[in-house]
């Protein structure tokens, strides 16, 4: 609905989007055709996992936190491992650790399958929704399905189950899979390859909406392979911090009318985390097949400046992390055991890890019985949030003279670039345009 005044405010209301997680409302006013404010309010009621956590022993905080998210769980286990590990010292043997990024492929398969295809290859395609893209392309969907189920897959093997994994500990594992078991994946992970291929070469064909701008992209970079939960936090204009360091560089603080804790750098800026600023930051380190299809597609630099290409950066990373969990079954041996060793102790640390949506960042304090103090996690999509409304005001003026309808459009799409992960349920975003 659209409402004018003899003032020329302007209001519109859009209720029941779907294909983003959570409840939201986007607010944006107008002067003189220029979006002066631009604001994406989360309204989520607070669920207090940080004071949840405290008490706690280590391994039981790697299990609730799973429980924060029904889609990227690995993400929360694995940093809050590492911050855990980092506190007591723990080496990781070597066949664990490629374990662990075995699980986390399986996640960033299923998760980007899922977003690509299902929540926002409909707005590309001109669908509202994908059950609508499905009836004249059945096929397309299908396919993402396929992709959603071989992640699925991984993460069930070796997580336990699909949905909140249960086989995280402090130091590895409780059970590590046998090569045979591995193995049998290989048949599907192997088409899911193919598919990868097809869906890179899917989306290179839709036709993003005109919008550039330059940003600030932070993401972790290792020295010898893609980022996922080891290395630095680094940005394409100079940040150069420990894993451990997030607040040497970035800060939480909170808006008023959002629930959400928004984060910025140190001075105040905005950034932007998740695939576009991987393959900005990384893509010398992408799997060699995955290097070679960005190079075919030649959308690099679009990635880089036009964040309604993200889902191209979606879909080159499920075929990099296909290709990687192939190449982790051919070179896997069992470890000799599925965990390390550790000792409580007293102390602090903080860790990261690169989940779908961007770095995840965990901070713990322990006693000396190795229980936690003290908690800070910071999710990426509180850290996307001020970059997210800072698009929303560089965008709106170029379709606030379409019609009402597409306008709105127009921007959910941009924001359904980002992934929003606001909560673990899909409701509403309410938009409200104004201004005289």
């Amino acid at each position: 609905m659209t409402t004018e005044s003899a003032t020329f405010e302007r209001s519109f209301h859009v209720e029941g989007i779907t294909r983003v997680e959570g409840e939201g409302t986007l607010h944006l006013t107008v002067h003189d055709g220029q979006v002066s404010d631009a604001r994406l309010k989360i309204f989520e009621a607070p669920r207090y996992f940080e004071q949840l956590v405290v008490g706690r022993a280590p391994d039981e905080v790697i299990d609730i936190t799973a429980r924060i998210c029904g889609i990227c769980p690995v993400a929360y286990q694995i940093s809050a491992a590492g911050a855990f590990e980092s506190i007591f010292e723990v080496q990781i043997d070597p066949q664990v650790r490629a374990l662990r990024r075995l699980l986390y492929a399986g996640e960033y398969i299923e998760s980007h399958a899922l977003h690509v295809y299902l929540l926002h290859a409909p707005d590309f395609l001109g669908y509202a929704s994908a059950i609508d893209l499905a009836k004249d392309h059945r096929a397309v969907v299908e396919q993402g399905l396929a992709l959603k189920k071989v992640g699925n897959a991984l993460m069930a093997l070796l997580g336990g189950r699909s949905v909140h994994p249960v086989s995280l500990r402090v130091g590895g594992f409780y059970h590590v899979p046998r090569r045979a078991e591995l193995e049998a994946l290989r048949p599907a992970l192997a088409n899911a390859l193919t598919q990868a291929q097809a869906t890179l070469d899917l989306v290179a064909q839709f036709q993003a909406p005109p919008f550039e701008r330059p940003v600030r992209f932070v993401s972790l970079k290792h020295p010898a392979e893609y980022p996922l939960f080891d290395g630095r936090i680094v940005s394409n204009d100079g940040i150069d911090v420990g894993i451990g360091e997030w607040r040497a560089a970035f800060r939480e603080e909170q808006h008023e009318g959002t629930n959400a804790l928004h984060a910025r750098t140190l001075s105040g800026e905005t950034y932007q985390l998740g695939p576009s600023a991987r393959v900005t930051n990384a893509a010398d380190q992408l799997h060699p097949i995955a290097r070679e299809a960005l190079a075919r597609i030649g959308l690099q630099e679009e990635i880089a400046r036009n964040p309604f290409w993200s889902i191209a950066a979606r879909a080159l990373e499920i075929l990099h992390y296909c290709a990687e969990a192939l190449e982790i079954i051919d070179a896997y041996l069992p470890p000799a055991a599925p965990f390390a060793p550790w000792t409580p102790r007293a102390g602090a640390a903080g860790w990261g890890s690169e989940a779908p949506r961007g770095i995840l960042w965990h901070h713990y304090e322990t006693d000396e019985q190795g229980l936690v103090r003290s908690a800070q996690i910071v999710p990426p999509t509180s850290q996307n949030q001020g970059q997210i409304e800072a698009d929303l005001r560089a965008f709106a003026p170029a379709v606030l003279s379409l019609e009402h309808g597409e306008a709105t459009r127009r921007l959910e799409q941009l924001v359904r670039s980002y992934d929003p992960c606001i909560s673990c349920a899909t409701h509403f975003l309410d938009l409200t345009v104004e201004g005289a």
